[in-house]
């Protein structure tokens, strides 16, 4: 197969491959890692691209006395990496800034480089670049994407590897293109050719479906600290505005793009619509390695048919999620009550508190043992309206012991017991405000059924009260407050009237669409089938 088919070298700034490595924050990093164990899984000729984050995205805790949030960062140990012996340099801020290569052959991932600046050659702040994911502000964000994009592709060239594709998951690695077009340049090319030929070599995948989360810096930044690399103002100017925005500066330096969803490529062509000479963007749905994230077992004994087994399967995973959150909380929840679960990130259009939105439908569901949520979930270390999400759950908390839990430092452990030993997963955003949302393929694969609005992936995979329920039938509002009073209405009637006797009174029927849902998503929503898809209709020219 890798004769056929296009060397590709695939940018990130993150990548979760275990708990313990922290080089990841989120739903980005989840994707990337996946990707790369389904690359060596499948033997697709690929290299990846990231960063070695010497404290990662740190941890997040509650104060036990304040019950406020906080942020810890630890240095990770980092004896597994491989030293390639390469080393290669950019400029930043009119200083040279030394960049080791290390070899990621750990964690089910083998052709994964990681750059670092923690190197005695360079000064005190320099060292510091590769220090924290997404850590600081405009100008070490702008030095660290430098790092990731400029010193990504010298790496490459320092390995000895020839990439027929560069893939930038996400605007990050933008400066990769700046330092194909400035190679370009040096050998004789005018800007538009060096931009037009490069843009042959580029793919770019989107993430954000809110024109505010999308990066963007004051030209003068690029500037001042070099990552222009030759490139006038102006030029700069016609690749991304001023200010310069990052995905609409990769739009118009790729061949082509693609949104993580169908519903979210609808949304990135109207977000997007007004950008002139920016690529197509396409859709390609996420998905999910299922040797990290889903139980075997409950694999096999679907596809069999083995209802009996599939039930008692799911249950010895429930009661190793319940075991886990008393050892965490000290709370013993019952495994024979309907079992919530919900993490995301703590940003408000996910909508973390939704269920508590009327207290006198939610509080004697859980007064009389009905139902029981465990939540889970990080702010971003400089949101502190995030922060007041997580503290505004952690109150539920107190009002409701016994009954809701949050496991505080949300990570790939607590993902992976949550999304096997929940008997439901809540998915509740402001439509379409959800790019994908691959936790919800987790869930489905190993049993637990989905009960989400219809965003990100979930109308693709949803077939109503046969695998899983919708809410909301995909109503969308400019008004929050319109939207969430429509959502919460329809959440409370297929709780009610839906889930809860399903699962109390007719449980046949809830095995039954446990069955479907595994079956519905293995192989639609598995890492294979998205590699093929990025070859066939990325990768590959056409």
């Amino acid at each position: 197969m890798a004769s056929k088919l296009p060397q590709v070298a695939y940018f990130c700034m993150e990548y979760a491959l275990e708990s313990t490595f922290k080089i990841y924050s989120g739903g980005l990093g989840i994707l990337a890692g996946d990707y790369f164990k389904g690359v060596k899984d499948h033997g697709f000729p690929m290299v990846g691209i990231g960063i070695r984050w010497k404290q990662g995205y740190g941890e997040q805790h509650v104060d036990p006395v304040t019950g406020k949030v906080f942020d810890a960062f630890r240095t990770g140990d980092h004896g597994f990496l491989e030293d390639t012996k390469v080393t290669v340099k950019v400029d930043i801020k009119g200083r040279p800034v030394h960049i080791k290569v290390w070899k990621v052959t750990s964690y089910g991932v083998d052709t994964l480089y990681l750059l670092d600046t923690d190197l005695e050659a360079n000064d005190g702040e320099a060292r510091w670049i590769t220090g924290q994911l997404y850590g600081w502000f405009g100008e070490e964000r702008v030095a660290q994407e430098m790092v990731l994009g400029i010193g990504g592709v010298r790496a490459l060239q320092a390995l000895k590897i020839k990439p027929d594709v560069y893939h930038f998951n996400e605007g990050h690695a933008l400066f990769g293109g700046f330092e194909l077009i400035r190679r370009r340049m040096a050998r004789g090319a005018t800007f538009q050719d060096a931009l037009a030929r490069t843009r042959e070599e580029v793919v770019f995948t989107t993430h954000t479906p809110i024109v505010q989360g999308n990066e963007s810096h004051p030209i003068d930044r690029f500037m001042y600290l070099g990552a222009n690399l030759g490139l006038t103002r102006a030029q700069l100017k016609q690749l991304g505005g001023s200010p310069f925005n990052m995905t609409v500066g990769a739009l118009r330096m790729s061949r082509i793009a693609n949104a993580v969803a169908e519903l979210h490529r609808v949304t990135a062509n109207d977000m997007w619509k007004g950008i002139k000479g920016r690529c197509e963007i396409i859709g390609i749905t996420n998905a999910i390695h299922q040797g990290t994230w889903v139980d075997p077992k409950m694999l096999e004994l679907a596809a069999k048919g083995r209802k009996d087994a599939l039930w008692n399967r799911h249950m010895e995973n429930k009661h190793k999620l319940i075991a886990f959150v008393e050892a965490r909380n000290g709370v013993k929840l019952d495994p024979e009550a309907l079992l919530i679960g919900f993490s995301r990130r703590a940003a408000p259009y996910k909508r973390s508190n939704f269920i508590f939105t009327d207290r006198s439908f939610i509080e004697p569901l859980l007064r009389s043992g009905k139902v029981q949520i465990v939540f889970s979930g990080k702010a971003h270390p400089l949101d502190d309206n995030g922060k007041v999400i997580v503290e505004d759950i952690l109150e539920m908390t107190r009002l409701y012991p016994g009954r809701v839990v949050f496991l505080e430092n949300y990570d790939m452990e607590i993902g992976a017991l949550l999304t096997r030993g929940s008997d439901v997963w809540l998915n509740n955003p402001r439509r379409p405000k959800e790019a994908s949302g691959t936790s919800g393929m987790k869930a489905a694969q190993n049993g637990v059924l989905n009960l989400s609005i219809l965003d990100g992936w979930w109308p693709e995979a949803c077939d109503h009260g046969k695998n899983g329920w919708q809410f909301g039938d995909g109503f969308e509002s400019a008004r929050d407050a319109v939207l969430d009073r429509h959502d919460f209405k329809a959440f409370r009637k297929v709780l009610a009237e839906e889930v809860l006797p399903t699962y109390y009174d007719h449980r046949d029927q809830w095995v039954d669409m446990m069955v479907r849902s595994i079956q519905d998503t293995r192989e639609t929503f598995g890492v294979k089938r998205m590699l093929d898809e990025y070859y066939a209709r990325m990768y590959k020219r056409l």
